[in-house]
């Protein structure tokens, strides 16, 4: 089976979130379902900077005000189609901001390119390579089965996956022409969305199977609360939709093998896990002390993932005598708020503001808690990342965190299946009984071992996705014959 996967990013190329780890994941464990991916991607410097050898496979004059051309590659275990277009990708930095932090003005026709790009590739345009389902992944690849589908014909079957779908991809309805689609698509049956035109939209009205990436997410995301305006037409599309959770890397994130951590360990070996918590401390600048609580967040730090109610509960986990390890980056005023904490108080909270893929990984193994409050979560990768590493996760009971953590209330505890602290009202208050319930449980260690070995026994690998995925592609293609 031939599946074209359509991504901004994909991990270790280029990564901002979850998603390129998503992407970058998949693929191989679908190659173990005898599905064989192709990952078409943008030419950004990083990606094109790490190819040692590709092949130019298809070209075009001009690609919405450029030429460009398709190179395939084979790089980090990856069949990548890269789109090497400089007009649109040749430039520093973020995949989506320029120097200034915000959005590049043309990110809708840069990614409306890697869309049509797909398309094309769909119907042929690669001597040899027909794919027989076209994968697009969030809203920047959203376009690709709509201009399947606005071109008729013989066309290979659709699937959209939202990774989030608070980020619609919008744009003036006058960029219509621009990006070539016809003046009947934008309609409410089309890529219409509140006066504009929505790259999410499009996908998720156009393709023929919808996943989310994790079941309650699917779930939520058909409620008014939750739907971010696609509610309505979510719910009409249920026929379609469904939530297939994600999965992580256990090559990558394997504390037996870790590279990044300064002790290996494994369920069976989980004193040797001291080490990386005192590794952690020091690294941090906090005092090295085995018996204070170390709560860590690796998290972008925004309102949906709740720092702004962390940032008010500082004083419960000052109170608590416990310590706070966090990276990330996100809202200015939130990234000011974690600074000034850690100013005032440096022996209980100390901050890294950025990203440090060899810093996640340290916190995953040094922690004894991972912090994830976050108010919507389509499913979150750190908490399962937490697992595997026996960080006990303390979550929001929301999308792919209410379908990953088992709470550690009194059932689950006496059943011998809990794997971490979820709180339901998603309020400051209820994350500060949560805290409370975390400290309280890590002070009973027979208790807390427990938990973070039945975390590490769950099998969050790729294989079961995979099966579901493999399984979702085989029914569109007998569905279209």
């Amino acid at each position: 089976m031939r599946v074209l996967s359509v991504t901004s990013e994909v991990f270790p190329l280029v990564k901002t979130g979850g998603l390129a780890d998503v992407t970058g994941a998949l693929p191989p464990a679908l190659a173990r379902e005898d599905v064989k991916v192709r990952t078409l991607i943008p030419g950004y410097p990083v990606v094109s900077g790490a190819i040692d050898r590709a092949r130019t496979v298809y070209t075009e004059a001009d690609l919405f005000g450029g030429k460009a051309r398709v190179l395939a590659a084979r790089q980090a275990g990856l069949d990548l189609l890269v789109l090497d277009a400089p007009h649109l990708y040749e430039r520093p930095g973020n995949p989506y901001l320029g120097p200034d932090g915000r959005d590049w003005p043309d990110n809708v026709v840069r990614f409306a390119a890697l869309a049509r790009v797909a398309a094309d590739i769909g119907c042929g345009a690669l001597k040899g390579y027909v794919p027989e389902v076209v994968h697009s992944h969030d809203w920047q690849a959203g376009l690709a089965p709509a201009y399947l589908h606005y071109r008729g014909g013989s066309r290979p079957g659709t699937v959209m996956t939202v990774h989030n779908l608070a980020f619609s991809g919008r744009a003036p309805r006058e960029q219509l022409a621009e990006i070539g689609l016809p003046p009947q698509s934008y309609a409410i049956d089309g890529v219409e969305f509140h006066g504009t035109i929505s790259l999410l939209k499009a996908g998720l009205w156009s393709a023929d199977r919808i996943t989310t990436v994790s079941p309650t997410y699917s779930e939520e995301i058909r409620t008014e609360a939750a739907g971010m305006g696609f509610d309505g037409l979510l719910r009409a599309r249920s026929g379609v939709l469904s939530g297939i959770l994600n999965g992580i890397d256990v090559d990558v994130w394997n504390p037996a093998s870790d590279p990044f951590i300064e002790a290996r360990y494994d369920r069976t070996t989980l004193t040797r896990r001291a080490a990386n918590k005192s590794a952690l401390q020091t690294r941090m600048g906090l005092p090295r002390d085995a018996a204070i609580p170390l709560f860590g967040v690796i998290s972008r730090l925004t309102w949906q993932k709740g720092m702004d109610m962390l940032l008010a509960c500082l004083p419960v986990l000052r109170a608590l005598g416990a310590q706070l390890a966090l990276v990330g980056t996100g809202d200015p005023e939130v990234e000011a708020g974690f600074r000034a904490a850690a100013m005032a108080e440096p022996d209980w909270v100390r901050c890294v503001i950025g990203y440090d893929e060899a810093l996640a990984h340290m916190m995953q193994a040094g922690v004894d808690a991972l912090l994830v409050p976050s108010r919507f979560e389509p499913c979150g990768l750190t908490q399962l990342c937490a697992l595997r590493y026996g960080a006990v996760p303390v979550v929001a009971r929301v999308g792919g965190l209410a379908d990953t953590v088992i709470d550690a209330n009194a059932a689950a505890l006496a059943s011998g299946v809990a794997t971490g602290v979820q709180f339901v009202s998603i309020t400051t208050p209820a994350l500060g009984v949560a805290l409370r319930r975390a400290v309280g449980l890590y002070r009973d260690p027979p208790t807390w071992q427990a938990i973070q070995e039945n975390g590490m026994a769950a099998d969050f690998s790729w294989r079961g996705p995979a099966r579901q995925f493999a399984a979702l592609y085989r029914e569109l293609i007998a569905a279209r014959a």
